[in-house]
């Protein structure tokens, strides 16, 4: 039996969510989400709180069972706080700053490089070495730092590059005389 699949999700004050057949569809305060369940689960209203159930004893149904509680309560989290991903940038000359609808990133790369920022993404830059990415989908936000963190990460003799705040860089000793 699922641990996590068998906790209902609690629905929050000024959270709606609509069950129409394997569609579930969260409305709050920061957006609105929709999510088709996979047909091995089902899931049903009671009390004031989202269940996830299994429709059979099959082991795929049991292996999307807390898969798709954990999706359902990704949304219900993200339209009513949201999530933030925080990025630093450690290096001389390494500095990112957003222009628009664009963040600008310098690694020290012979050039700039101009990342687009996605809809539903709000990115910003309270120093030139901090980044903070917020939205209401987990894996988009995750997806967004990852794709930032991807053009330079951080290196092993001297940590430079773009990494999570809460990461840690595994520093090597280098060479000796």
């Amino acid at each position: 039996m699922s641990r996590i699949g068998s906790k209902p999700i609690e629905i929050p004050d000024g959270v709606d969510v609509t069950l129409a057949g394997e569609d579930v569809t969260v409305k709050g305060k920061k957006g609105e989400l929709s999510l088709r369940l996979v047909p091995e689960v089902a899931a049903a209203q009671e009390d004031g709180a989202v269940v996830v159930k299994p429709r059979d004893e099959s082991k795929r149904a049991r292996a999307m069972w807390g898969l798709q509680r954990s999706l359902v309560q990704n949304m219900v989290t993200g339209v009513s706080e949201g999530f933030t991903r925080q990025l630093e940038i450690q290096g001389v000359g390494y500095r990112a700053a957003v222009q628009g609808r664009t963040l600008n990133l310098q690694l020290g790369f012979s050039h700039d490089i101009a990342f687009p920022i996605p809809d539903g993404i709000e990115i910003t830059c309270e120093r030139p070495t901090a980044i903070a990415i917020t939205g209401i989908d987990k894996q988009k936000v995750g997806q967004v730092a990852a794709e930032i963190r991807a053009y330079r990460p951080p290196e092993p003799y001297k940590g430079k590059g773009v990494r999570y705040v809460d990461e840690y860089v595994f520093r090597k000793e280098g060479k000796k005389k």
